[in-house]
């Protein structure tokens, strides 16, 4: 069915923003973000002929194996010898290289296919972990310019996953955030400066085992958030239990970093309408499970 004239000219207007925003290296879903068009069949036909920004590509390293593989088959190597050294499947293996004529068979000893299953096994480790780099690199690339109202709500949900709240039955209204990861702290204290929390309000404390070089953990921690060790409250010692099997015991064991906002009632309270104003916007809203 034709469109209207004015329906056509809207079309092509919209389509020449997609197409710019294409060419711009922009995903599709930061193009349907940012012309709000959350028809896929219509935004595949915005930008229909626009070859995809070469950084949302899905790299096909199997092109390069199967190539790999085949010049290793016509030298005269086994299927397993091919899967050993490119870290792929046998049957992918198989399905490349079948038309190729097989080599001569001979018998391996024990050790010999026990060196062949262990290298191979390593092959594929490393061909895993290159694919898991690449899914990340590419997942970055997804957040690329993120907005402070994208912030926000990471941070809303975030103080909501990990962060102190009040209880019917214990009524504390207090902004209180601990966690192990620095990049989770960092993540917190931008978003507590995106909502103009005033830094001097802030308070810090260490809580680690009594175990772990507690020393060398208030120095990291002060570190990270820009303060002097002296500045910390004092750290809280967890008792060593030595029948709990721990794995946190090396150098990197730096405990968690306490962040308590001081007189944050109020702030704790929209954090507490922010996070309700989000659960209603998914779902019904569950009177029951407020606080």
């Amino acid at each position: 069915m034709a469109l209207s004239p004015s329906r056509h000219a809207d079309y092509e207007h919209l389509r020449e923003k997609a197409i710019a925003l294409r060419r711009s290296g922009h995903s599709l879903r930061q193009i349907r973000d940012e012309l709000k068009v959350y028809n896929n069949d219509l935004l595949n036909r915005l930008v229909k002929g626009e070859p995809p920004p070469e950084w949302t590509r899905r790299p096909n390293a199997k092109d390069d194996l199967r190539a790999r593989a085949r010049e290793l088959r016509l030298q005269g190597w086994t299927y397993d010898r091919i899967q050993m050294e490119l870290g792929c499947s046998k049957s992918s293996v198989s399905l490349w290289v079948r038309d190729l004529p097989a080599p001569e068979r001979r018998s391996r000893t024990r050790e010999e296919s026990s060196a062949i299953a262990k290298k191979g096994w390593q092959a594929r480790l490393r061909v895993r972990e290159e694919e898991r780099q690449r899914t990340r690199r590419r997942a970055e690339e997804e957040t690329r310019g993120m907005a402070d109202r994208e912030l926000f709500f990471a941070g809303v949900a975030l103080y909501w996953a990990e962060g102190s709240k009040s209880k019917p039955y214990s009524r504390r209204e207090r902004v209180t955030f601990v966690n192990s990861d620095p990049n989770v702290i960092s993540v917190f204290l931008a978003w507590l400066a995106l909502l103009e929390v005033d830094p001097a309000s802030l308070r810090f404390a260490v809580q680690i085992h009594e175990t772990a070089d507690v020393a060398a953990a208030e120095a990291f921690w002060a570190e990270h958030v820009g303060i002097k060790s002296d500045d910390l409250l004092k750290t809280s010692l967890k008792r060593h239990n030595p029948i709990t099997n721990r794995k946190n015991t090396d150098q990197e064991y730096r405990g968690c970093l306490r962040v308590d906002v001081r007189d944050g009632a109020e702030l704790y309270r929209r954090i507490e309408g922010w996070w309700y104003g989000i659960v209603g916007a998914v779902i019904a809203s569950d009177l029951r499970n407020r606080t």
